[in-house]
C-alpha cells in the first residue's frame, strides 16, 4: 500500500509502490455482433522501494524554534542532548505509530511519554472530545464529570478515599507534599536518587532522567533552604531508610517514591523494600507516598500498589488518568484530604483544574482499560519486545539487561542487575545513543535518553513487536 488510512486521514506509509501492467499473449476477442472491447487480462508488478530516512523538515522546524524557545523546546529531554544528532519534530500520531514533519513513520514507544496506553488518538476518545468541545473547553466551576472521574480514580486505586484534580505531575507532587507537612505537622521528606517527583524546589535533589540528561547535578536557582529538609536515600537500600529516620527521629513527614522507577530507565522494587517502607513511616509517624504519575493505570488498573498489594498514605496520579490531556490528581485517606482547602486549611487551586475536556478523556481511557484482557495484552506485547531485544542484542555481543511489568519496560547497555540509579549510570549510554539513531532510521522511536522509561499500548501489535526486534537486530549488528 502506499498510504495508510486512519480516522484523521490518510497518513505518507514508510515504503513506496510502483505499478506497472503487462498484457498477456493472448487478447479476449469479443463474440460477433458485440462491438469489440480491449479486455485484455493483465497481471501486476508490484516493486517496493524503501522510503529513504530524512530529517530535513524537523531540522529547520528544530533551527527555528531554537531561536524561539530556550533550547527549542519545552521540556528538555525533546531536544535529544544525551543521544545527539537531530531531534524529531512530529506531525501526527494513531495507533501505535507516528509520522513526522519529513514523512518518516515510527512505530512508538513513548506514547506521549504514558498516558497513550490505549493508542494515540483513539476514536471513541476523540468523539467523546469532540462532543465536550461543543459545550466548552472550560467552565472554571464545578462539572458532573468530576465527579465521574473521581469516582472511577476512588474504586480502582486502593489508598485513594478523596481525590483533587490538578493539571500536571509536577502540580500533584507540589501539592500532595504540602499536605504531608500540614497534616503530620513536620518538614522533613526522605525521597530517593534517580526518582523524579516533577520540578518543583523541594525534589530536585538527585532527581534522576529530567537533570541526568543535561549531565546536571541539581538545578540552579534552587535556594539552599528549598532543599535543605529534602533527605535522600539509594533505591532499594532500606537500611539507609532506617539510617534517616534514626537521624531525624520525630522531624520526617514523609516518604515518596516511584513504586516503579521511570526516570532512572525502568527499576523495579524489590518487594522487602516496599514491606519495609510501609512498616518503617507507620511505626515514625511519617506518611508513606507513591508517586503514581507514570504507574498509576499503567502497571496494573489500580496502579503499583494493588500490583504489589502494599498501599501507601497518599499517592500522586497522571498521565494515563487525563488519555493524553493535561492532568494530575493526588488523593489518599479521607482524614488527610480533609486538610485541603476549602475542606480544610491546607491551600492549593488552580484555573484549568478538573477541566471538562482532560475529564473526558480520562473518563474513556479509564472504560477502555477496563475491559477484559487489556493488561494481558499489555504484559504479552512488551514481554516479547523486552525478551526479544535482549536476545537479539546480546547475539550481536552486547551487554544488556532488563525487563517489564505491564506495558512499563526498559532496557540498559550494561550487564546488570540495575537497582538503583547508580546502577543504571554504569549503562554504556554511548552506545546507546548510536542504537537509537539507527532504530529512527529503521522506523522506530525508543525515548531519547537511557534513563527513560518506555511504554507500550493497546494499539501495539505482535506485528509491530515482530518488526521493532527485526530492525533492532539490524542495529545491534551495526553498533
Amino acid at each position: 500500500m502506499a498510504a495508510s488510512i486512519g480516522v484523521s486521514g490518510v497518513y505518507p506509509a514508510a515504503e513506496s509502490v510502483k505499478i506497472s501492467w503487462r498484457p498477456r499473449n493472448s487478447p479476449f476477442v469479443a463474440p460477433v455482433g458485440r462491438s469489440r472491447v480491449d479486455c485484455t487480462p493483465v497481471k501486476m508488478a508490484i516493486s517496493v522501494e524503501k522510503k529513504q530516512f530524512t530529517v530535513e523538515k524537523s531540522e529547520e522546524i528544530f533551527n527555528a524554534a531554537k531561536e524561539l524557545m530556550p533550547g527549542g523546546v519545552n521540556s528538555p529531554v525533546r531536544a535529544f542532548k544525551s543521544v545527539g544528532g537531530q531531534p524529531i519534530v512530529f506531525d501526527s500520531v494513531k495507533g501505535s505509530r507516528a509520522w513526522d514533519v519529513d514523512g518518516n513513520e515510527y512505530i512508538d514507544y513513548v506514547g506521549s511519554w504514558g498516558p497513550a496506553i490505549i493508542g494515540h488518538a483513539d476514536d471513541k476518545v476523540n468523539a467523546a472530545l469532540i462532543e465536550a468541545l461543543k459545550k466548552g473547553t472550560s467552565f472554571g466551576a464545578p462539572c458532573a464529570l468530576e465527579n465521574t472521574l473521581a469516582e472511577m480514580v476512588i474504586s480502582a486505586v486502593p489508598s485513594i478515599e478523596m481525590v483533587r484534580f490538578v493539571n500536571s505531575g509536577t502540580e500533584a507532587c507540589m501539592g500532595v507534599l504540602r499536605l504531608a507537612r500540614a497534616f503530620t505537622g513536620r518538614d522533613k521528606l526522605i525521597k530517593f536518587e534517580g526518582c523524579y517527583h516533577g520540578h518543583a524546589d523541594p525534589y530536585l535533589v538527585k532527581a534522576g532522567s529530567g537533570v541526568a540528561t543535561l549531565g546536571l547535578p541539581d538545578s540552579p536557582g534552587v535556594p539552599k533552604a528549598a532543599t535543605s529538609v529534602t533527605l535522600t536515600a539509594a533505591y532499594n537500600d532500606l537500611e539507609a531508610v532506617k539510617e534517616l529516620f534514626r537521624q531525624n527521629k520525630g522531624e520526617i513527614a514523609a516518604v515518596i517514591l516511584e513504586p516503579v522507577v521511570g526516570n532512572s530507565g525502568f527499576i523495579p522494587p524489590k518487594k522487602e523494600f516496599l514491606l519495609g517502607l510501609r512498616e518503617l513511616t507507620a511505626e515514625n509517624g511519617a506518611l508513606l507516598i507513591f508517586d503514581e504519575v507514570m504507574t498509576g493505570f499503567r502497571i496494573a488498573y489500580g496502579g503499583a500498589q494493588e500490583y504489589f498489594g502494599i498501599t501507601p498514605d497518599l499517592s500522586t496520579l497522571g498521565k494515563v488518568i487525563g488519555g493524553g490531556l493535561p492532568v494530575g490528581a493526588y488523593g489518599g485517606r479521607k482524614d488527610i484530604m480533609q486538610m485541603v482547602a476549602p475542606a480544610g486549611p491546607m491551600y492549593q487551586a488552580g484555573t484549568l483544574s478538573g477541566n471538562p475536556l482532560a475529564m473526558t478523556a480520562g473518563i474513556h481511557t479509564l472504560l477502555r482499560l477496563q475491559q477484559p484482557g487489556s493488561y494481558e495484552h499489555l504484559e504479552k506485547v512488551t514481554k516479547a519486545l523486552v525478551e526479544g531485544l535482549l536476545e537479539v542484542g546480546r547475539k550481536a555481543g552486547h551487554e544488556l539487561c532488563g525487563g517489564n511489568i505491564s506495558g512499563m519496560f526498559g532496557f540498559f547497555f550494561t550487564q546488570g542487575p540495575v537497582d538503583c540509579f547508580d546502577d543504571a549510570k554504569k549503562s554504556d549510554t554511548a552506545k546507546f545513543a548510536k542504537f537509537h539513531r539507527g532504530m529512527l532510521e529503521e522506523g522506530v522511536y525508543f525515548a531519547p535518553s537511557q534513563f527513560e522509561a518506555g511504554f507500550t499500548s493497546l494499539a501495539h501489535s505482535m506485528e509491530d513487536i515482530d518488526q521493532t526486534i527485526a530492525a533492532a537486530e539490524k542495529v545491534f549488528r551495526r553498533i
